[in-house]
């Protein structure tokens, strides 16, 4: 019997959020016992999917929710977050996780996002209906 420990956040889509969903990763996690630098990688990659959110789904506005559930593996000393929503969706995924892309050149948005998720954790999936959201599902093996 695999041994997990598993929660769920839902909060508005605010840029203010963002710093809540860093916070609730870190200490979620810290019952692992994990490294410094293991906690910094998951919050800034939960950083950039909350900012992701925030920004790209629901287009600045607090028209949505974020959903962010997170799951310990004890047995494989991993984390696996989820960052959702049920915004605009992501017509490429394949275009929009190329380093520098951007929907939104206007906002001097750097399109570094998913660069900066995969550099920072071990596994990284995107997908996503268009008219009904996205998610990004990263995984950090801890040990």
């Amino acid at each position: 019997m695999k041994i997990t420990n598993s929660m769920r956040l839902v909060f508005d889509s605010l840029p203010e959020n963002e710093s809540f969903a860093r916070v609730a990763i870190a200490a979620f996690m810290v019952r692992l016992n994990p490294t410094l630098e293991a906690v910094t990688d998951v919050k800034t990659a939960v950083s950039e999917a909350v900012t992701n959110a925030v920004v790209h789904a629901y287009r600045g506005s607090a028209a949505g929710s974020v959903i962010m559930d997170a799951t310990i593996d004890y047995e494989e000393q991993s984390i696996v977050v989820e960052v959702s929503d049920e915004g605009v969706g992501i017509e490429n995924i394949p275009q929009a996780m190329e380093p520098f892309f951007t929907t939104l050149p206007e906002l001097e948005r750097s399109g570094m996002g998913f660069a900066v998720m995969q550099s920072f954790m071990d596994e990284l999936t995107v997908s996503s209906t268009p008219g009904k959201g996205a998610t990004i599902r990263m995984k950090k093996m801890l040990k």
